[in-house]
């Protein structure tokens, strides 16, 4: 393993006051909410609700005064009797409930599963996919006070269902992060599609790939709210690294199950730029971005990021993660790049926003790397809007982990810990979260850690 900038502070005793970045942080939340901004903060200094306070139950570290509820966790019965709960938590999103039941909220979670999966997103016919493929997603509903009142599958047969997005029409899009075709790891069917989850009632959406959107190492997707064209993000794991797309459907924002009426994929291209790494200063500011359609979405012979895109060639980057729409950008996340691994250069974090309107691309945040080992701030992955109109960050990386805030004036803070040790009480280590989200009214944030999977409510003062 290599060493991470975690572990190379703390054997320098290396520590600082709070995560570094650099960047506008205006500009990240420009129109993404109506909310006012956050009022006094709880502990000069450092932003946020105050310091966390450790947990008894050796579950989750929150600011005094919240308070967390179990929700699910791995290996529990389903509330359905189909099985377990599955392994491997990750995306989520919240839904209102339907007409005559407004006070509930219907979750949708991914199971990242690989073959070597302990616990398998039970196969329910007429939602597997493929029988050999172990991930999917579970739904859950839970009433006012977030009591569990339905647990059951929502599609199965998918493959390392990392993380996605909610649609305007309120379904979930699923996203499979491999490549593997059929008659690799005994899979049955090709595998990096993206699926259509309907949270109330999936036996409506199936287990139907959205070919078009492309196969590849998918992650995170946005919709632009205006026009239905969809943004995704591919975390490729070794060079020449992922790229970022856009869809365009042929019925765009038709509802559910409209995405089966297929579009047309294309990759973005930074003229000048193969690799998003190399530019480090924030505020630089790209125009007249290029969409190259993608010569073969389906992969049949070659992954899309080695096709043959022109002479000048296509626009990568090392672990393209998070994705969100606001006001009138979508912004996308770049966790981390490692020259090690290949990257044309190191960073520890970037937030990027495409203007589409105006075809500019910006980079808006860099991240790191002068962190305390046990503060929030290592490779950004999952984001969210929070309450207060700021943002809520998953990290994932080694060493403690959480889910961090930033705040409209530029404020990082810690908001969850994660303390269940997965490691040995020599060498601990910790599951990183994931799937941040809030419910409809947004008094309740919702969250996943990975390992042991674990889905938890969180409630208490939030700032509206």
């Amino acid at each position: 393993m290599s060493v991470t900038r975690r572990q190379a502070l703390a054997r320098s005793g290396a520590a600082a006051a709070s995560i570094a970045f650099a960047g506008t942080i205006s500009e990240l939340f420009a129109g993404t909410a109506a909310a006012a901004e956050p009022g006094p903060e709880a502990a000069a200094g450092t932003g946020g609700y105050g310091p966390l306070v450790p947990d008894p139950d050796g579950l989750l570290d929150l600011p005094e005064g919240f308070r967390y509820r179990v929700l699910s966790r791995e290996g529990d019965e389903l509330r359905s009797g189909e099985g377990k709960v599955p392994s491997h938590h990750d995306g989520m999103a919240a839904f209102p409930g339907r007409a005559g039941t407004r006070a509930r909220t219907h979750l949708v979670r991914n199971h990242e599963n690989r073959p070597t999966a302990a616990i398998r997103v039970p196969a329910v016919k007429d939602l597997t996919y493929d029988p050999m493929g172990m991930g999917g997603c579970t739904a859950l509903e839970l009433d006012a006070g977030n009591r569990v009142l339905a647990e059951h599958v929502a599609i199965a047969g998918t493959a390392v269902n990392c993380a996605g997005a909610p649609t305007p029409w309120h379904t979930w899009l699923t996203c499979e992060e491999t490549e593997d075709k059929a008659g690799t790891n005994g899979y049955t069917k090709d595998h990096g599609f993206i699926f259509e989850v309907d949270p109330y009632d999936p036996r409506r959406t199936g287990a139907v790939p959205l070919t078009a959107m492309g196969r590849f190492q998918h992650e995170a997707i946005a919709i632009d709210p205006r026009s239905g064209v969809v943004y995704e993000t591919e975390d490729a794991f070794d060079k020449p690294f992922g790229l970022f797309y856009r869809f365009l459907p042929h019925k765009p924002l038709g509802g559910r199950g409209s995405l089966r009426a297929g579009g047309d994929l294309y990759a973005m291209r930074v003229p000048g730029v193969r690799d998003l790494s190399t530019v480090q200063e924030t505020g630089t500011t790209f125009h007249d971005i290029e969409w190259v359609p993608v010569p073969d979405p389906l992969a049949k012979q070659t992954p899309i990021r080695f096709q043959d895109f022109g002479p000048k060639g296509i626009t990568h980057a090392q672990k393209l993660e998070g994705c969100y729409w606001g006001g009138t950008s979508v912004y996308f996340v770049s966790s981390f790049a490692k020259s090690a691994d290949g990257s044309a250069a190191d960073h520890y974090g970037q937030i990027w926003r495409y203007d589409p309107q105006r075809r500019r691309l910006t980079l808006v945040i860099v991240f790191g790397p002068n962190t305390d080992v046990q503060l929030p701030g290592e490779s950004p992955d999952n984001i969210t809007l929070a309450p207060s109109g700021g943002l809520m960050v998953c990290e994932d990386g080694n060493g403690a982990q959480h889910v961090f805030g930033l705040t409209r004036r530029g404020e990082v803070y810690p908001m969850a810990r994660g303390r269940q040790n997965i490691g040995t009480p020599e060498k601990p280590e910790w599951g990183e979260f994931a799937g941040v989200t809030f419910s409809p009214d947004r008094r309740t944030m919702y969250v996943n850690c990975y390992t042991p999977g674990t889905t938890f409510a969180v409630t208490g003062p939030w700032r509206h």
